[in-house]
């Protein structure tokens, strides 16, 4: 017994696994567990429970599942190709794809090609075992998305007809309320930057004529404000 245990903890430690996680905007209505940062920690500790040497992390944040074109995706999908990878797993399914054409093809041609068995670890998917419910799941999440993403959209639409705000950064010259996060208020420190634009423009003057007049008396373009108050960082504009 225990022979055989030590056997398959030196075979588990010799497959080379690479973990993938993604989440798309639609997915955070998931909550924090669908976090990449959860899907990873719940994946690592999954890995290192059944002896798996992790080979690579993959994570693919803000893409639809619908779409195959995700840089770390095609990234780990390259790997595949070279034989770095020996086993594929994600949180479930649908963090692979949610796209039922696609989940086939990889399942019954990209990873058997490539000698590559993947495993779905929350619902049970392991293409390393016989399971016919699989397919359903796959249309079942594509499903899903299609669905939710018909909600998440309509839910803009009617806060948008309500006159509220829906985007993740104020217009500049404006901020979000902090009693309210949909409703816009004037920002002390740029709505005079502004005004002043406009009462240039109401003058007559052109746009090459205020962004000169900007530039002379040195008034700092919107990201700068934007950083400065930290909603954008120093790769994001």
């Amino acid at each position: 017994m225990d022979s055989n245990f030590a056997a398959l903890q030196q075979l588990h430690s010799s497959l080379r696994v690479a973990i993938y996680c993604r989440l798309s905007k639609d997915d955070n209505l998931d909550g924090e567990s669908a976090s990449i940062h959860n899907q990873r920690d719940m994946l690592e500790t999954w890995c290192q429970e059944h002896g798996y040497a992790v080979a690579g992390v993959y994570a693919d944040d803000g893409y639809s599942g619908l779409y195959m074109d995700r840089p770390d995706f095609q990234r780990m999908l390259a790997d595949c190709k070279q034989g770095k990878i020996d086993i594929v797993v994600t949180k479930d399914m649908s963090r692979l794809t949610r796209n039922s054409t696609h989940s086939g093809q990889l399942r019954d041609e990209f990873f058997p090609k490539h000698h590559i068995r993947y495993i779905g670890v929350t619902d049970g998917v392991d293409t390393g075992k016989d399971d016919d419910l699989i397919a359903f799941r796959s249309v079942f999440n594509e499903i899903y998305s299609k669905d939710i993403g018909k909600k998440v959209h309509s839910s803009y639409v009617i806060k948008a007809k309500k006159g509220k705000f829906t985007g993740c950064i104020a217009p500049f010259g404006y901020m979000k309320s902090p009693e309210d996060k949909n409703f816009l208020i004037p920002d002390k420190d740029t709505a005079w930057i502004v005004q002043k634009i406009f009462g240039w423009a109401a003058e007559g003057h052109g746009t090459n004529w205020i962004r000169r007049r900007l530039e002379d008396e040195k008034i700092p373009a919107p990201c700068w404000w934007n950083r400065k108050k930290g909603l954008r960082n120093h790769v994001t504009k």
